[in-house]
């Protein structure tokens, strides 16, 4: 297995299609096995979209069953609602996959549409059922951003996150160690190995599609959340943070520099954006690469020449994580539920 992280990335596309037909040498299924010895931050794997949706998997606990390195879920505020609502569309209240398990047993035995809580609540009843399981990121976009003043602001979404996953969150505070910002960090460190990662979930943030539109919404969820952390580290409390903000939306350069409040740029290490976008020219994607930047490229189908959104055949898929794992993709986002072989594949991101 660890031949597997040596292999030049330019010699990928073909060891992958070569999976396709049965011979598996240069991918591997992810299961945070303790030879897995490369870096987070020097692999690729593959995440699904929208992974709360009964179209998408009958149970959330079918979607953790995947092998997928990141699933999704999407989240609102509002006051329409109560709690933290789950749900594509629906702003006031659930909609999703999600069961509000106990326990192992009943993570496809009672009634579905549950809010975070509920949602978090599976991960947590999976997560004690496979020990040692692989890293998963848990993408949360949240769609209509924070309500801070009706309780539902960074500090509460912590302490449900911590609530509900406890030890299973890999914390802003493990990246940091003693450094003085995240940034600092990985660029002097880097993430931990594969192996250090075992059993647990990086939560990532990203504002959403409502907040994006909303003329009225000056403060977006990236920002609030990087503030958040500014604002914790400078209290000695950096560990009570959960999550990881994430820069949203492809962009030449550094994008944090949009950020005019300079003092949150140095908290954001996780990139998230159209893959078309990062890999259509004028983005050095290898800029992510270099600084051990964690970079999330979503519809991944989309870029030339474009493949099948849901059921493409699986030596296309591989092939498309091949492609983007050449591109310095972190995890590569698509709705490819029906090919678990590519969900739990895990290729070596080429370097800088």
């Amino acid at each position: 297995m660890r031949a597997i992280w040596r292999r030049p990335a330019t010699a990928l596309a073909a060891a992958l299609l070569a999976v396709g037909a049965g011979a598996a040498d240069t991918v591997a299924a992810d299961t945070g096995a303790a030879d897995t010895v490369a870096a987070y931050s020097a692999t690729t794997g593959v995440g699904v979209h929208n992974a709360y949706e009964k179209a998408a998997f009958p149970y959330f606990a079918d979607a953790l069953d995947s092998g997928a390195a990141m699933l999704e879920l999407d989240v609102w505020t509002n006051v329409f609602g109560s709690s933290w609502r789950v749900s594509h569309s629906n702003p006031v209240g659930n909609d999703n996959n999600c069961v509000n398990a106990a326990n192992a047993n009943e993570l496809r035995s009672k009634p579905r549409n549950q809010n975070l809580a509920g949602c978090l609540a599976d991960i947590r009843a999976w997560h004690d059922a496979h020990p040692g399981h692989r890293p998963v990121v848990l993408k949360v976009e949240l769609k209509d951003g924070f309500q801070a003043r009706n309780g539902r602001g960074p500090a509460q979404l912590d302490t449900l996150l911590s609530e509900k996953l406890g030890d299973a969150l890999y914390r802003p505070a493990h990246l940091a160690g003693g450094h003085a910002t995240l940034d600092a960090a990985v660029r002097a460190d880097g993430w931990p190995q594969r192996s250090s990662l075992a059993g647990r979930f990086v939560v990532e943030l990203i504002p959403g599609t409502v907040e994006e539109g909303n003329p009225a919404d000056k403060l977006w969820t990236d920002r609030e959340y990087a503030g958040h952390l500014r604002d914790l580290a400078a209290a000695g409390r950096l560990r009570d943070a959960a999550a990881f903000p994430a820069v949203h939306r492809a962009e030449g350069g550094d994008p944090r520099s949009r950020y005019a409040d300079a003092g949150v740029r140095p908290w954001f290490v996780v990139f998230d954006g159209d893959a078309s976008a990062y890999t259509g020219g004028g983005i050095d994607t290898g800029w992510y690469a270099r600084n051990q930047y964690l970079l999330v490229m979503t519809d991944a189908h989309k870029v030339a020449p474009a493949i099948d959104g849901t059921n493409p055949t699986e030596a296309e898929a591989l092939a498309r994580l091949s492609l983007l794992a050449g591109r310095h993709a972190s995890v590569v986002s698509a709705d490819w539920r029906a090919l678990p072989r590519v969900l739990s594949a895990v290729a070596p991101r080429a370097a800088g």
